[in-house]
């Protein structure tokens, strides 16, 4: 079996140190989940982890680098790419951005593309 992108999104309800006793959502994370909620067969497709909001994001480095742990962030497996990638990595292509990666997504998977 092939190896599957990796989706790293940040947990909902998530803390900022920077603002004690605050929960927050990601908007860009929560677009790329809305859009993919009634998309079973495309989250079958990809495998999704949660990171926690603090830096070093450890998981998301050992694939792209540090310079690149802004989330959310679909990592792609080695030797492939995507018309919307914005940058590469350890022999890997990774797409930054909600608009991005549903580009992505409707590329590789069949996700319906956003109207424009």
């Amino acid at each position: 079996m092939s190896e599957k992108a990796r989706l790293f999104l940040l947990p909902a309800g998530f803390e900022d140190p920077a603002y004690p006793g605050q929960r927050f959502l990601c908007r860009h994370g929560a677009l790329v989940e809305g859009a993919l909620k009634g998309y079973p067969e495309v989250l079958a497709a990809i495998d999704i982890e949660r990171v926690g909001f603090p830096r070093p994001r450890e998981r998301v480095i050992a694939l792209v680098g540090e310079a690149y742990q802004s989330l959310p962030l679909l990592v792609l497996p080695p030797g492939e790419t995507a018309t919307a990638a914005t940058g590469f990595s350890n022999g890997r292509a990774f797409v930054a951005g909600a608009e991005a990666i549903l580009q992505t997504l409707a590329e590789r998977h069949g996700l319906p593309v956003v109207h424009p």
